[in-house]
């Protein structure tokens, strides 16, 4: 599939196989029906780290664990948990840019870099922390400055910075450097901003997208591409979207009727606020999304925006019947869509529903071995067997 057939010329033209990912409920963000918790869905260790391992026994390529403050579990800390229990699928760890010192956080990457052998990828978030309010501008310049100084650490000797936010000289990157090689774990990134779009096209790999009707999936990937050609780059681009498949497509809408059967307004609107991004542009265009669909709650054909009535962020789900489901994916595909990031609830049983149903149909990968930063053998780092100094 060549650059001439996709929206934007993309890093991965040649690619003819995608990457598929699911999601970790790590943030209560887990239910049979939409808006009414279950003490069986909890986010707690045993559901969560019971989607992953379904996850990776089901053959998906990558697991998105999201980070927020609500109940739930530590990103990082259910990230290295699952590390040992685990041997095929990358774990997509969302790191909230100055959660962390930027130093400390490198060295924690690495750490959990070499315990997954190479299968750690990192989701750059820049939402406020809790109980803060700073600017965009702000946000995303300190995020800068992390992105910025993990590369460093990455892929020098020593780090020496000079930013608004950090500082720091002669600072040897031996205890930060990770198992990946040829520029480290890849960097998944998704924002709407002047500022966000400007810190992807500079620095990411895979510019994630929530779910839209294709024509302004396809707008967000020409603004993008246009910030990371002033840097002299192509990017990949990822959609973020729930997934609802049945053999059927009557069975399919019967069920998300049926996830929303006992949904109150106000109860949605509760969970949406919860979130730390839920006044973002973003979240805005998702919820552009349910003005504009139809009396059923579809945006366009096969994209239901129902679960953005409770859902700050990613806000509606692709729904069908199989075949349905597999030409919506090689339309985004030919677009130039090379991961997905899909979700469901509950998460483990639609999990199951999709990775028996379609993904057995897909040709997949894991983009870190396609851009070649996972060795074949232990690396030459001070925690592989480079000199130990």
């Amino acid at each position: 599939m060549s650059n001439s057939q996709t929206v934007v010329p993309i890093q991965s033209a040649d690619l003819d196989r995608v990457e598929v990912a699911w999601f970790a409920p790590l943030c209560s963000d887990d239910y049979r029906y939409l808006g009414v918790p279950d003490g069986q869905l909890r986010s707690n260790w045993q559901n969560t780290s019971e989607v992953l391992l379904t996850a990776e026994e089901l053959g998906f390529g990558n697991i998105l664990c999201p980070s927020s403050y609500q109940v739930g579990q530590d990103t990082l800390t259910f990230a290295s948990g699952v590390a040992p229990l685990t041997s095929q699928i990358n774990v997509l760890t969302a790191v909230r840019c100055g959660e962390m010192h930027p130093i400390m956080l490198a060295r924690t990457v690495a750490t959990m870099d070499h315990m997954m052998k190479g299968r750690l990828t990192i989701n750059i978030i820049s939402s406020d922390m809790p109980g803060e309010k700073i600017s965009s501008e702000d946000r995303y310049e300190r995020s800068k400055e992390v992105v910025e100084i993990l590369k460093q650490a990455w892929n020098q000797d020593e780090i020496n910075y000079e930013g608004r936010f950090y500082q720091f000289q002669k600072l040897t990157t031996d205890p930060a450097r990770p198992f990946q090689q040829n520029g480290g774990p890849l960097l998944y990134f998704g924002g709407y901003s002047p500022p966000a779009l400007q810190l992807c096209g500079q620095h990411c790999d895979v510019y994630l997208m929530w779910p839209e009707p294709e024509d302004a999936l396809k707008e967000r990937m020409r603004a993008a591409h246009a910030q990371a050609q002033r840097f002299g780059r192509n990017l990949d681009y990822g959609l973020r979207v729930h997934m609802i498949v049945r053999d059927t497509e009557a069975e399919a809408r019967e069920y998300v009727q049926s996830l929303v059967s006992q949904l109150e307004d106000e109860i949605g609107q509760a969970i949406k606020a919860r979130a730390l991004d839920s006044t973002s542009l973003g979240v805005s265009y998702q919820a552009k999304n349910v003005i504009d669909s139809d009396d059923f709650g579809f945006v366009e054909p096969n994209l239901w925006t129902g679960i953005g009535r409770a859902r700050s962020g990613c806000g509606a789900a692709l729904v069908g019947s199989v075949d349905q489901i597999l030409t919506k994916l090689e339309r985004y595909q030919k677009m130039g869509i090379r991961a997905f990031i899909f979700s469901g609830y509950p998460h483990k049983d639609e999990c199951e529903n999709f990775g028996t149903k379609v993904l057995p149909q897909l040709q997949t990968c894991q983009l870190s071995k396609i851009y070649g930063r996972v060795p074949d053998s232990l690396p030459l780092t001070p925690l592989g067997v480079g000199e130990r100094r």
